[in-house]
């Protein structure tokens, strides 16, 4: 049964763990394994990795990495960064990861998506769309870590993507990412009748009341937050975190006290 999900996002570079600002203004924070050891006491719910490096440098996924990653995790793990074939997806998922997250190929070779679902599932495809509002409020997909605009429109990929094969949707604002203001509600109330694949919101993550916001909103849907979960206080000093079972669920509506909607 679907429910709601809360979901830390670590970015990683040169296999560090940093932090950006509108993808830029980066921030060494830690080491990723570590994270995901603090992490698996604190029981998330699912744990997302993106490699930021990899599609940019025009390399292969750091497969040392993910089987690190792989082993450590007590959680559901989602890998993206420089997968761009069916032939690494396999050999991902073989790795224990249960789903791997594409960008940039699922916008230059949409077509792959129908191929690699077909291999290892549709549950196990996972499209990430970093996601910039034009001046004439249209959501266009930009990527290579926001520094090419493809000139597709949010609406209209995401039926293609779907109609594809495609698992789950990561809609990922730019503008939103690091600056802790809040959820860009609006992308995903762009969607929200269009697709039924799982759709899960991420940059601009605040507070835990943010998300609380987000399900009371739209019910069924993935928060991800990569600031909230490793900054702690107004001068963002690093500190893994998450809430505590009972907390979470108070937060995701699944403690019986609250009632959660439909997405």
């Amino acid at each position: 049964m679907l429910r709601p999900r809360l979901i830390p996002c670590l970015l990683v570079r040169q296999k560090g763990l940093v932090k950006t600002l509108r993808f830029t203004d980066e921030k060494y924070v830690g080491d990723p394994i570590n994270a995901v050891r603090i992490f698996n006491e604190k029981e998330v719910d699912e744990l997302m990795v993106l490699d930021i490096d990899a599609t940019a440098r025009q390399s292969e996924p750091d497969y040392v990495m993910i089987t690190n990653l792989a082993a450590e995790c007590r959680m559901p793990l989602c890998y993206g960064g420089g997968v761009k074939t069916v032939q690494q997806i396999v050999k991902i998922i073989g790795m224990g990861v249960e789903k791997v997250a594409i960008s940039s190929v699922a916008v230059s070779n949409p077509r792959v998506v129908s191929e690699m679902a077909s291999y290892v599932g549709s549950q196990s495809i996972v499209a990430v769309l970093d996601l910039k509002k034009n001046r004439s409020g249209i959501f266009e997909i930009w990527t290579h870590n926001g520094t090419r605009n493809t000139g597709r429109e949010l609406v209209e990929f995401a039926r293609e993507l779907e109609g594809l094969g495609i698992g789950e949707l990561v809609l990922n604002s730019i503008d939103r990412d690091g600056t802790m203001l809040g959820y860009d509600r609006e992308i995903l109330r762009r969607i929200r009748d269009i697709v039924r694949v799982p759709v899960t919101v991420l940059g601009g993550a605040a507070s835990l009341d943010d998300i609380g916001e987000l399900v009371r909103e739209f019910g069924i849907v993935g928060a991800a937050a990569g600031s909230l979960f490793v900054f702690k206080g107004a001068f963002k000093a690093v500190l893994i975190n998450y809430p505590s079972r009972g907390k979470k669920l108070q937060l995701l509506g699944l403690d019986g006290n609250h009632a959660t909607g439909g997405a």
